[in-house]
């Protein structure tokens, strides 16, 4: 896991202009209505409510809602989009998909056939475009709308306002209105009182298909099943589970929501879920404090995607690795202390620099007591540098990828979202940073903390650049950070990241299995669950090993056959004795992508055939591709024969071509989500699952628009350093209309005595620390403390120095000319052809 969503803001920077402020009064209000508003619908997520007709002026003829019964069913609920099928009577057509954007929502009307096809009019409505309240949202009708209406003579329609009300406990209405007439239809459904759950609407989401279900039966009799030391450990050390599964934040938005998974808690096998994942998902539902070591560790689960790790101290608690967010750190800590008798925080260690490791830090400590010598954060070597940079330069394009990998658009349920492999999912709270006081920095490095002995081992190189274990040498605990979780990690991470290296990782796990496993009674991870017993601890250690030493050793094996990184994934296979280990399987990453990792990591991307080295483009190879095959219709035909037969992933070859030849082809695209939809029920990984199914619902629904763009933490600002700064904003120079430009500015921070030249040569700017130009164009001087807040987009360098928080000298047009050829990055740009409105 790493911090890509909280460094979004950082990507969209321009020296000129600012990012959305969220200081500001009247955002803060627009997103704090539509928060409630949208937590008002979802509290009733899974539930549904009968309706009636109470306005319908003027009369229509032949009205499909005469003497029909009227069902809205809250069926899907993510973080961004809720979707609400509208059943009439047995036409169960229609779904309202309410979606946030950067100002508000999105009404979208999604209409299909019985056979789950498109219908000619779907996907209209609107966005609001006022602030609304926290119980009423209209919606005007928006251009693609207006465009698809005059295209099929639905005149009448050009007007539309839609809305949607709440009077939360009593009723909910869908309105439609028309502004150049007295056109009222509202339909009021009685939220008092629950009914039976209607039939699936038509078309969405698919269910497994027979091919897929036999796939899935065939695995329920080939894993092992009868091993469930997984189930007995994760449930060993309950104490109590909290009488709350939403954590809230401040504007009473919702966080975190663990009920949103309990459909895994039914006992039902689900045909769209590979069996051993629903296994993992269901591990993964722990919720609560447990105890690991009598008296002395326990640990915080189902609070984030992370555990926190709490360790009795001779005057506190000495904290392991503190989650993600300031609320679900907040309420773990609370929780913990409720149950086991109030104690201070003492120390704080983050095991690595992910951000699920320390972005709740200050939901446990007060930075003035980290400041005093009161409480001390330790970190291993280089973990600043890491927490930042890995993110810096790639952050827009991981950010989009990340919603794919993680499948954030997906609601939770058995046909999206069911984990994350090491944990449920992301809170969606708020994230900082205190700087470690303590770095760790030899290899192996032993610590006196509260009166606990700790041997700390850094690991660099393996799930982090920036990792330590540490071993409790008097009680024989070993902490494996997220080196050992329940899963085999990701080599290449889909969101996208250099390439870890998977011998090294092995070679680092050998390395504590030598020096401390062989004692180790107890064995803790910063995700999933503890191991006891030092047998047991012991084989989970050497699978883990072997595991990441055969995927480099034979991934290397056939590429020195000749093997490429286009054919690895289809030869590798993960031998059959660590396939029957639970403790290996692929949840969070895969022998697909992590074998193509490895061959890229040694031979890089080429696969030795000319034709690959500087093909053309998808987009323009694709055309020529579609009419030798002879046109739409015949791919069509063919796809259906294939997906009748259960080959997928030759469907999918197809479709893939004529989607990007044809990416306004909508029956094409629904074709390929049906697709991607069965492959991904058909994985272990919940990134592979994660990204099908995501690409999916683009296909069918559109790309959905960016919710809110907050600043970036002010912690993160500050650990962000001035060159890093410099060279993110380089990335966002557009080479060919910065040609012919050249300037150099001397860029000082004042406070701290760094200095700068920025040069402008050849379409790229070029940053160097710790010198001056005497031929400088323009010279800035500004405190580090005034940059900041240009770094986490509440200010620009303009508004700075027009405060005068700041000094100018020299030509400040160059400042014009910068700003007039950085680009600005689209957060949420195309993946899947035509998927952008």
């Amino acid at each position: 896991m790493n911090l890509f969503p909280r460094l979004l803001c950082l990507s969209f920077l321009l020296v000129l202009t600012a990012c959305t402020d969220p200081g500001d009064q009247e955002a803060t209000t627009a997103q704090s209505t539509v928060d409630i508003f949208m937590t008002n619908i979802a509290q009733y997520c899974g539930q549904s409510f009968s309706g009636r007709v109470v306005a319908n002026t003027p009369p229509v003829a032949d009205d499909p809602f005469e003497g029909q019964g009227l069902v809205m069913h809250i069926r899907e609920c993510s973080a961004n989009e809720i979707r609400i099928p509208f059943h009439v009577g047995d036409d169960h057509s229609r779904t309202w998909v309410l979606t946030r954007t950067v100002d508000g929502l999105r009404l979208q009307h999604d209409h299909r056939h019985e056979d789950g096809t498109d219908d000619a009019v779907t996907l209209y409505g609107g966005d609001t475009t006022e602030q609304g309240t926290a119980i009423r949202q209209e919606f005007p009708v928006d251009q693609f709308s207006i465009g698809m209406f005059k295209r099929e003579g639905l005149s009448a329609s050009l007007t539309n306002v839609w809305a949607m009300e709440m009077d939360p406990g009593q009723y909910f209405y869908y309105e439609l209105a028309r502004r150049d007439s007295d056109r009222l239809f509202r339909v009021e459904f009685d939220l008092s009182e629950p009914v039976p759950t209607p039939p699936v609407p038509w078309g969405r989401p698919n269910p497994a298909t027979e091919i897929t279900a036999e796939q899935q039966a065939r695995l329920r009799t080939q894993l092992p099943f009868a091993d469930e030391r997984d189930f007995e450990e994760s449930r060993r050390g309950f104490i109590a589970a909290p009488p709350y599964q939403q954590i809230l934040g401040a504007a009473g938005n919702v966080v975190w929501d663990m009920g949103r998974y309990e459909f895994l808690l039914n006992g039902e096998d689900y045909d769209s879920i590979h069996p051993s994942l629903q296994r993992q998902a269901t591990l993964n539902m722990n919720f609560g404090l447990y105890e690991v070591v009598p008296d002395f560790i326990y640990q915080i689960r189902g609070y984030d995607l992370a555990n926190m790790t709490l360790i009795r101290g001779e005057e506190g608690w000495v904290l392991f690795d503190v989650l993600l967010t300031r609320e679900t750190a907040a309420a773990a800590l609370a929780f913990a202390n409720e149950q086991l008798g109030e104690r201070s925080v003492t120390a704080v260690v983050y095991s690595h620099s992910h951000i699920d490791h320390f972005g709740g830090v200050r939901g446990v400590v007060d930075e003035a007591d980290v400041l005093a010598g009161r409480v001390q954060v330790y970190a291993p070597v280089g973990f600043m540098e890491e927490a930042i940079s890995e993110n810096v330069y790639a952050g827009n394009a991981m950010s989009r990828r990340a919603s794919y990998q993680y499948g954030n658009p997906l609601a939770a349920g058995p046909f999206g979202q069911v984990d994350s492999a090491i944990g449920k999912g992301l809170p969606r709270g708020t994230s900082g940073l205190i700087a470690p006081t303590v770095v760790v920095t030899e290899d192996f490095e032993e610590h006196l903390i509260d009166g606990i002995r700790i041997v700390f081992q850094n690991t660099p190189g393996t799930e982090a650049p920036a990792e330590m274990n540490a071993w409790f040498p008097d009680s024989k605990v070993f902490w494996a950070a997220e080196n050992i979780t329940a899963t085999i990690h990701n080599i290449y991470t889909l969101r996208g990241a250099l390439v870890r290296d998977a011998l090294s990782w092995s070679r680092q796990i050998n390395e504590a299995l030598y020096r401390f496993g062989r004692e180790a009674e107890v064995m803790v991870s910063s995700h999933n669950w503890p191991r006891w017993g030092n047998e047991r601890i012991q084989e989970v250690m050497r699978d883990q090993r072997d595991a990441y030493a055969n995927l480099n050793n034979q991934v290397l094996n056939l590429a020195n056959r000749g093997v490429t990184i286009n054919q690895m994934h289809n030869e590798y296979k993960v031998p059959e004795s660590l396939q029957q280990s639970w403790a290996v399987r692929q949840y969070h990453g895969s022998e697909f992508h992590n074998s193509r990792a490895v061959i890229n990591r040694y031979l890089g991307y080429w696969d030795g055939n000319p034709a690959t080295l500087a093909p053309l483009s998808p987009e323009q190879s694709a055309p020529l591709y579609v009419e030798m095959m002879g046109g739409a219709n015949n791919i069509m035909t063919k796809t259906d024969e294939l997906v009748a037969q259960g080959d997928y992933r030759h469907a999918m070859e197809l479709l893939n071509k004529l989607v990007y030849a044809e990416p306004g082809n909508q029956a094409a695209k629904s074709r390929l989500a049906d697709v991607f939809e069965q492959l991904g029920y058909q994985y272990e990984s919940t990134s592979m699952r994660n990204v099908f199914l995501t690409a999916a619902q683009e296909l069918r629904y559109g790309v959905a628009p960016l919710g809110a763009v907050h600043s970036a933490s002010p912690d993160l600002a500050r650990a962000m350093t001035t060159a890093q700064w410099w060279d993110a904003v380089a990335t966002r120079v557009d080479s060919q209309r910065a040609d012919g430009l050249a300037f150099k500015i001397n860029f000082v921070t004042s406070d701290n005595g760094e200095q700068f030249v920025i040069e402008m040569r050849g379409g790229t700017l070029t940053t160097i620390s710790g010198y001056q130009s005497g031929q400088a164009d323009v010279t800035i001087r500004m405190n580090r403390s005034d940059l900041d807040q240009v770094i986490m987009g509440q200010e620009t360098l303009a508004s700075q120095l027009g405060a005068g928080r700041g000094q100018v000298e020299g030509d400040v047009a160059v400042l014009q000319q910068l700003a007039s050829v950085l680009v600005q990055f689209d957060p949420v740009f195309e993946i899947m052809p035509g998927t952008r409105r």
